[in-house]
């Protein structure tokens, strides 16, 4: 069996073990394959493409940058839904998203985010709820926010030709 064959292998198990699990069937795989030294193409079965490789990789995430870039869009999405109800469909919001690695460590020990929004055509005690609504809406809905809180466990499985 081909290394190819058994990544292909793993990722089916995988993809089945998360059916049993996951109450949506049929999730979209990822992987990443390594296209150089240090550097990798990270893919989903629905198409996607990133390219992942070290700071100095020009046009490449870093693992950590991709991490932050994760929570900061999981919470653009959550709280996409209130924002649009009450700042109009077209509204305008950038995420910033920041935190120094613990190199000792190897942990991003503090992340922070900044939602950047216009809230000028609406007055002191409507801006104050509506920060609340979408801090509520980030805290249930951000999937990765709420698992970074929460801790997780991580498997690995390595699988290759002897």
């Amino acid at each position: 069996m081909t290394f190819e064959q058994t990544a292909h292998t793993f990722d089916e198990a995988a993809l089945h073990e998360t059916e049993k699990t996951n109450p949506n069937p049929g999730d979209t795989r990822l992987w990443v394959e390594r296209t150089g030294v240090r550097r990798y193409t990270g893919r989903s079965s629905r198409g996607a493409e990133v390219l992942v490789g070290s700071v100095s990789d020009e046009g490449a995430f870093t693992p950590g940058e991709l991490l932050k870039i994760a929570l900061a869009a999981c919470s653009g999405l959550a709280s996409d839904q209130p924002l649009s109800r009450r700042l109009g469909e077209t509204y305008d919001a950038k995420i910033y998203v920041s935190g120094a690695p613990d190199r000792e460590s190897e942990v991003y020990p503090v992340l922070d985010e900044v939602l950047e929004l216009d809230l000028s055509e609406l007055d002191a005690d409507a801006q104050e709820r509506l920060i609340l609504v979408v801090e509520r809406a980030i805290d249930r809905t951000c999937t990765v926010g709420r698992t970074l809180k929460a801790g997780t466990q991580v498997r690995l499985a390595i699988e290759g030709e002897s």
